[in-house]
Order: structure tokens, then sequence, then C-alpha cells
């Protein structure tokens, strides 16, 4: 049976064969805290900025400046990294991201201005360390393409779902029960220790890549990729119209302290279908499987928009779960297998922005129309963003197939 790329014939290796690779489970462990940290940061940001003006829409703001900074600096960051190495990068990343969060807090206790609070909040965001593209990397690295990255890639997404089923529910506990300033320094420990652990490790770090001229660019630039960081830009929209949502809903029915666990429930779900997905090879294609988990997703939504009782709404954003983590699994590996390893941690990185941006463009609008409407408009934003992401799917299949045609009929 093919494997998940179409690159590997052999059958994949299983999650203990993976982890026994040298050195892996030291790396993979030492990236935990910091990508819980990174799920709290953004939801933390939120929390910060309502708490000193009262306004969704500022916190919208200042997040949506925070995720364009990431989605712009990152991919740029990333080169770096490429060029000279994650253990020579990552500690000035780390210290940049700390001062910056620093000031953003500092600033946000004493009321600066909204424009203020954004500048500081880019600065953030355009400093936080890409973990999670850094750890795919060093997976990459690891098995040299061999059979296990596909169980690896789940295993990345088992990472994630660990990290934003504790994260979210973490900072809603933290800036409810205590304060939104704890809930922030929290979140910046936790990335800063995971993410120095992380880089002492010189062993499983990809060596410095020496580029080709042009070949690297060339295949970061394919049109399937493109199209990859499309879907990612859907899925963004998708997070961040729903941290907003999920929020103003929980304080809507006077139960704050409901925001992070609610939120939480989409991961607690993503982390179990992801275990579910890794396990098993496919006989779809990649590209089907695709547009199949983001169809899935937007129908998946659609009870959003009845919920009444935190119950329902509970139940609700269990279900949109059961894509999050295929479609991560599927944008990894669909990406490895597109793009020159030179630019392994930038396509990786590029992924990751395009998902960012999205999180700036849905947190910004989502807090716009919730403040105008109610949460419910919200959970349809989420619906549309979904829906558009299931569409660039398609049209990327439709085009791969239709290249593959062309390069039949010339052979």
């Amino acid at each position: 049976m093919p494997a998940l790329t179409g690159r590997i014939r052999t059958p994949a290796a299983t999650y203990a064969e993976v982890l026994r690779t040298p050195g892996a489970w030291k790396f993979y462990l030492a990236a935990a805290p910091a990508r819980i940290g990174i799920a709290m940061t953004s939801l933390g940001i939120v929390w910060l900025v309502h708490s000193s003006t009262g306004s969704y829409a500022a916190a919208g703001s200042v997040t949506g400046g925070f995720a364009v900074a990431e989605a712009l600096a990152g991919p740029q960051v990333a080169r770096l990294i490429d060029k000279y190495g994650q253990t020579r990068m990552l500690p000035i990343t780390l210290l940049a991201h700390g001062l910056a969060v620093a000031l953003l807090i500092g600033l946000t206790t004493q009321s600066a201005p909204l424009p203020v609070l954004v500048a500081a909040g880019v600065l953030a965001g355009g400093s936080l360390p890409q973990v999670g593209a850094q750890t795919s990397a060093r997976w990459s690295h690891a098995l040299r393409g061999g059979p296990g990255l596909s169980s690896a890639y789940a295993l990345e997404s088992l990472g994630t779902g660990v990290a934003f089923m504790v994260g979210p529910a973490l900072i809603g506990t933290v800036s409810s029960l205590a304060s939104p300033v704890a809930g922030s320094i929290l979140a910046t420990t936790l990335l800063l220790a995971g993410g120095l652990s992380l880089s002492v490790q010189r062993s499983t770090a990809p060596p410095p890549a020496v580029h080709e001229r042009g070949t690297g660019k060339a295949r970061l630039m394919r049109p399937t990729f493109l199209g990859l960081i499309g879907t990612n830009v859907g899925i963004g929209l998708f997070f961040g119209s729903m941290q907003v949502s999920v929020t103003a809903y929980a304080l809507s029915r006077g139960s704050p302290g409901l925001a992070g666990p609610l939120y939480s429930v989409t991961s607690l779900v993503s982390l179990f279908a992801g275990l579910a997905y890794g396990a098993r090879r496919w006989r779809t294609p990649p590209l089907t499987q695709l547009a199949i988990t983001l169809a899935g997703l937007a129908l998946t939504c659609v009870p959003l928009l009845m919920v009444e009782t935190p119950l329902q709404a509970g139940i609700a954003l269990a279900l949109p779960g059961l894509a999050i983590a295929p479609f991560q699994i599927l944008s990894a590996v669909l990406a490895q297998a597109e793009v020159h390893p030179a630019v392994l941690t930038q396509a990786f990185t590029w992924l990751n922005s395009g998902c960012a941006a999205g999180i700036a463009l849905g947190a910004a609008f989502a807090g716009h129309i919730v403040d105008a409407h109610d949460p419910h408009y919200g959970f349809l934003l989420a619906l549309l963003s979904a829906t558009a992401a299931a569409a660039v799917a398609v049209v990327i299949r439709a085009g791969k197939r239709c290249r593959e045609s062309r390069m039949t009929v010339r052979g």
C-alpha cells in the first residue's frame, strides 16, 4: 500500500519506531513547553488587551498586528535559520520575543493608546520563534525521507494538539482567576524554557544548508505548495474567528472561566483524530484527502450557528476537531514532498505564516463583528473561512491533475 506522500512505498514506521530515532525523544519533549506557550500567547493577548480597554475590537486589532508580524517576519527568520542553523538563531529570537512581550505587558498596564499597543504586538509577533517548523525540519533531517515521516508529522500534530488543548485552558484559567498579566507571563516563560532546551540539542539540528543557486527558490514557489499556503490562510481565518468568538460567547453567558475549556474541546478531539489518522495508511491521494478534510471542517461548523447553552457549545466545538489534525498532517507531508530540502524550514514557516496571517484577519474581523452583533456571527465567519479553505484545496487538486495529465501526454 503506498504511503501518504506518494514518494515512500514501504510500510510506514510505527510511532514507537519513529521515537527510537536517535535524539528524537529529547527534541520532541524539549519543544513541548514551547508549544504550550505559543498556544497561550495570542489568546493571552486577547485577555490582556480586553482587560485594559474593555473592547474586543481593540483586542482583535492587537492580536491581528501580532499575527501579521509573525506571518511576515517568520519566513525571513526561517531563511536565516536555514543559512546559519537552529542552534545559533533560536536563542536570539527567544531573547527578542521575551523583551517584546515584556514591553507589551508594561504598555497595557499603563493604558497606552491603541496604536502603541498594536506596535508592541507587532514586535512580539515578529520575534515569535517558529518552534513547530524547526522540530518538523529536525524530523525530516533525522529520517531523511524514510517511511516514518508521516508518523513523525502525526506526532508533530499530536504535540500541537496537546498544546492547544492545554494552552487555551491554562491561559483562560490563569487570566480569569489571577490576572491577564500573569497569564501572559506564564505563556512567555514556557516558550523561553522550551525554546532554550531545544536550542542546546545540537546533534539533531539540521546543519546550515548549502544552497544550489535558484534550485531551492524554484521548488519553494511550486503551484501546489503555494496552494497549501492558501489553505493555511483559510485555517488561520477559522482559528482567529474561533478564538474571539468562543471567548465572547463565554463572557456573554456570564462564565468567563469557560472560555479556555470550551476552546480546548476542539483541540482535545483533534488530538485523538490525529492519532487515529497517523496510525494507518490511506489509499486515497493526499490532495483528495485534503479537499475532503477541509470540506468536512466546513460542515462541522454549521452546528455552532445554533448553540445556546454551554453544553451545546461544547458538543458543537468538538466536531471541527475531527478535521484539524488530519489537515495539519497532510499539509506537512505535502509540503515536504514539494519543496527542496535546502528550504524546508522556510517551507514549514510559510505554512505557519499563512495560518498566522489568517488568524490576524480572522481575529480582527471577528472582534468587530462580535462587538456589533453577537458571537454567533463570529462562528459564521469561521464557517465561511473553512469553506474558502476547502475551495482552495479543490483548485490545487484540479491544477495538480491537469499538470500531471499534460506531462503524461508529452511523455
